[in-house]
């Protein structure tokens, strides 16, 4: 077997990429087919329903569910602010009113004479779905969604919090191995997306997050660091949804871990450009990483997409994903096709890597990952 094909990261200096944008719930697009949008520009927009608030009339006025329409003084689709009195009930001769008021503003939803309910809805929740990335409308599915084009640099990252965002790239990093700092993070960043080279500082997140920086791109983190600047274990589950003020993407992996000396460079020639990020990362099936999109529209159309599938063959740059070479980078040197003994004494087919530092090693292919060069 003379190549095989493995899951791995892209870094890729010019590539085609489509977005789906979609909505929660069916509402207006705003672009037409053809149409050119910047990813900040809003190309659709919809409603959620407001809260509700089930009001126990009955219980209020001792009364039978089946009488409640008797009490009432608002009906179904009226507008109510909180105070308003939605039933009431007059005794002895009138001398003595009972009233039940609405707990918050809403339009009246539902009155059930099966369990004496009233329900109130408050306003509806406006949502708008932002393009993302800078590039062009192809294709349309009327009132849910929108796929947008574009051709750019497209670089994952092994991991990442916080959701999309924009920004200029900016390096602040001489080499891929410096160490992103507190001192490195300064006022003049705000607005920018942060290029750095080995790990990132719990500090500098802070710094980063009280200067207005959008995004933080690093080759590694401490895991203690990370809980600190959550506040919390991540444990295993989707990232994107944390509310951090900042998107962190880590392209290499946990622990004092140079970046990619690939990834760093095409990082630094996408200085001054602007950049679409996105910390969202899944590792479980339907896997999702962090992604830096930085589109170019005067980049020739790409030859090959982000799906194009990572073969492992030699020659091609590998990334270890498990001990003892956890983290090395290298190049494929040769695949192995017959099943091979390993110590732990199961069999499995291996390659040979040759490492950046010229050392050689033969590892199951199923410890390392493709990172696609192009």
């Amino acid at each position: 077997m003379s190549h095989a094909f493995s899951p791995g990261l892209k870094v890729l200096a010019c590539t085609t990429l489509r977005r789906y944008r979609r909505l929660p719930l069916p509402g207006d697009v705003l672009v037409a087919p053809g149409e050119r949008v910047r990813a900040k520009d809003v190309i659709m927009r919809t409603e959620l329903p407001g809260p509700a608030d089930m009001v126990n009339v009955v219980s209020t006025l001792g009364i039978l569910p089946d009488e409640i329409e008797n009490y009432m003084v608002r009906t179904v689709g009226d507008r109510v602010a909180r105070g308003d009195v939605l039933a009431e009930s007059k005794s002895f001769f009138g001398l003595f009113t009972t009233r039940v008021e609405a707990p918050m503003d809403g339009t009246v939803e539902a009155i059930s004479s099966v369990t004496g309910h009233v329900t109130l809805r408050g306003a509806p929740v406006p949502v708008e779905v932002r393009a993302y990335v800078d590039g062009t409308v192809v294709e349309i599915a009327p009132r849910e969604a929108v796929t947008v084009e574009t051709t750019g640099s497209f670089i994952q990252g092994i991991f990442g919090v916080g959701g999309e965002t924009y920004g200029v790239v900016t390096c602040v990093a001489d080499k891929p191995s410096d160490v992103l700092d507190a001192a490195s993070i300064t006022p003049a960043l705000a607005g920018a997306v942060v290029v750095g080279g080995g790990r990132v500082t719990l500090d500098a997140l802070r710094a980063a997050v009280a200067h207005n920086v959008r995004a933080v791109i690093a080759g590694g983190i401490d895991d203690e660091d990370l809980k600190a600047f959550l506040g919390y274990d991540l444990g295993v589950a989707i990232t994107g949804h944390e509310q951090l003020g900042i998107t962190l993407v880590v392209t290499e992996g946990f622990g004092d871990i140079h970046m990619a000396e690939a990834t760093f460079e095409l990082l630094r020639a996408c200085a001054g450009k602007g950049a679409s990020v996105n910390g969202a990362t899944q590792i479980r099936a339907g896997v999702m990483r962090p992604e830096v999109i930085v589109p170019d529209a005067q980049a020739a159309p790409a030859a090959h997409s982000e799906d194009t599938p990572s073969v492992l063959e030699p020659g091609v740059r590998v990334r270890a994903i498990r001990a003892p070479y956890f983290g090395r980078l290298g190049r494929v040197t040769a695949l192995i096709t017959e099943l091979t003994p390993l110590p732990t004494e199961s069999t499995a087919r291996v390659l040979t890597v040759r490492f950046d530092d010229g050392t050689d090693a033969v590892i199951p292919r199923a410890n390392v990952e493709v990172i696609a060069q192009r």
